[in-house]
């Protein structure tokens, strides 16, 4: 009996000891700086800044803007109006409700198209929210009023906004939004394309953006995915929502991904194509930057509520190198199962 005991305090010793240990593992775990929108990850000393000059405030630009196909111009400060931001092609969507295309100002809730575009597509920063399901779309903002969401890397400011967003948001406005981004079918938005070198770039407001002039050039993409505007200034100035990505992976990311998406069997939940199966999202076609921060923040624990705890037991396992797999091969995939990269 004394040997039974001493043998099972040994077996319960090594099984807390395991525990504690994948624990450390996994608080020691840093965010991907490349998938949160930094050059760096938390904690890291960056160089210091030089004193700016003093702000002088400047004239509104005067320049209207205009679009290909699009009957409208706009100013770049009427582009960027968080109460009523451009609609550049109002035929290509549904009538937008209030909360889509005015937001709430007395609130400080910014209209959801200026960040996600009136079509739901969003950018790389951020999320693509249409042809995501009415009851996938109201537990998210759920989850955000109810601080079940965060990003692990709390540099990351547009999380916190859109956490107070949802906080000001009546349960009406959600539901308002969810059947509006849910009428719009999700399309082809990401350009995956292998690669040893990728373009330098810079980074304005978590958006990677190609370096021009003296900055520009080719750096090796190591172990990140670099999504960046396939027009910079169609991105970055005009909002356009009909000019997407390309995400530059490195190479055989793709053929990983397939792989280790197989041996997960995301396809039980997620559809057979990656297009969404019922409550649960599609996956297919979209930000690879966005898919490694969910998949990371539900590993890390900052992402919690109803779906998180189905992708738990999958997620918990998974490398950096994994999810950078994954997200490759399901943003080369198109919700009709054939693929969208040049290798």
């Amino acid at each position: 009996m004394k040997k039974f005991v001493v043998v099972l305090t040994l077996v319960l010793a090594i099984v807390i000891a395991a525990g504690v240990l994948a624990a450390q593992q996994q608080s020691n775990r840093v965010p991907p700086p490349w998938a949160y929108g930094f050059a760096t990850p938390p904690g890291a000393t960056a160089a210091p800044a030089a004193p700016a000059a003093p702000a002088t405030p400047s004239a509104p630009d005067p320049t209207m803007h205009k679009l290909p196909g699009s009957n409208s111009s706009f100013t770049a400060a009427q582009i960027r109006d968080g109460a009523g931001p451009a609609d550049w092609y109002p035929g290509d969507h549904p009538p937008m409700p209030d909360i889509v295309a005015h937001g709430k100002p007395a609130q400080q809730v910014i209209a959801c198209s200026l960040c996600h575009y009136p079509n739901g597509k969003g950018r790389a920063e951020n999320a693509g929210v249409s042809g995501l399901s009415y009851d996938y779309f109201v537990q998210t903002m759920m989850d955000f009023k109810n601080d079940k969401r965060k990003s692990t890397d709390t540099r990351k400011a547009n999380t916190n906004r859109m956490i107070s967003f949802a906080k000001a948001m009546t349960d009406d406005e959600i539901k308002a939004a969810a059947t509006y981004f849910a009428a719009i079918k999700w399309t082809p938005w990401v350009r995956v394309v292998e690669a040893d070198t990728v373009p330098k770039t810079r980074i304005a407001g978590g958006l990677f953006l190609v370096a021009e002039g003296a900055e520009a050039g080719k750096e090796p993409i190591g172990q990140r995915i670099i999504e960046v505007p396939e027009k910079t200034e169609d991105t970055e100035l005009l909002r356009n929502p009909r000019s997407g990505f390309v995400a530059y992976a490195p190479p055989g990311s793709i053929k990983k991904g397939e792989a280790l998406a197989r041996t997960a069997q995301c396809t039980l939940c997620h559809g057979a194509n990656l297009e969404g199966l019922g409550p649960v999202p599609g996956i297919a076609g979209r930000s690879p930057s966005y898919t490694v921060r969910q998949l990371f923040d539900m590993q890390a624990g900052s992402r919690k509520g109803v779906w998180t705890d189905l992708m738990k037991p999958v997620v918990d396992k998974l490398s950096a190198e994994d999810m950078l797999n994954i997200a490759a091969y399901t943003a080369s995939r198109t919700p009709g199962g054939a693929v969208r990269s040049n290798q």
